[in-house]
């Protein structure tokens, strides 16, 4: 069964955790996308929000919905979970993500960003992770941090080293912040490649 709606406006952002939301939030304010915090809707998992998908995209009067998910260790198989939810809705999509983010024209408008590049395997963290400015001298040092911790005295999975060096780097700003405040504060930077071209996509979704 569907969750009850949780947002009553014509468009909105389905996301897996309140990370994600508040990345998204900050990047919006920063670069001016005309989103709303209310209308980013942290699920809180992603078998969560693939149960919810349906439901947002046939509530009345939606004339947009965006999907951001993370494509872990294998885009396929994250791609694959989306695409049949929206098939159930008889929504046709790609067999494969657009690398500049998916955006299904109808009504509503349905778009699909895979984290961190729609190509790669990976998270939001290694969509941060390219956010770091170009030289920081700090990035290096917080890399060795973490690589230089035994195996034995590790506890987190190879696949979210990059996640403990990009906390490490964060806990050497002046002042300690998530990574949403950490946008906000512009120890991130938004003018990337990979960055702007999630702009353009969330523009492009809900213009």
């Amino acid at each position: 069964m569907n969750s009850p709606i949780t947002s009553l406006s014509n468009r909105v952002l389905l996301v897996e955790g309140q990370n994600d939301k508040h990345v998204v939030w900050q990047l919006c304010n920063r670069c001016g996308v005309p989103l709303d915090l209310r209308d980013i809707l942290d699920r809180r998992g992603l078998d969560p929000l693939l149960r919810t998908v349906g439901a947002e995209i046939q509530a009345e009067g939606r004339q947009a919905v965006g999907i951001l998910v993370d494509a872990n260790d294998d885009l396929t198989n994250r791609w694959n979970a989306v695409r049949d939810r929206l098939r159930d809705v008889r929504i046709t999509v790609p067999t494969h993500p657009d690398p500049a983010g998916t955006i299904i024209e109808g009504t509503p408008r349905v778009g699909i960003w895979l984290m961190p590049d729609n190509e790669s395997s990976g998270e939001l963290e290694d969509f941060v992770e390219q956010m770091i400015p170009a030289g920081d001298p700090v990035w290096p040092l917080s890399q060795r941090y973490i690589d230089g911790i035994p195996q034995a005295n590790r506890k987190f999975a190879p696949p979210k080293t990059l996640r403990a060096q990009l906390y490490a780097w964060l806990a050497a700003r002046e002042d300690p912040r998530q990574m949403g405040l950490a946008i906000q504060a512009r120890d991130l930077a938004v003018d990337g490649a990979l960055c702007q071209g999630f702009v353009e996509w969330l523009m492009a979704l809900f213009k």
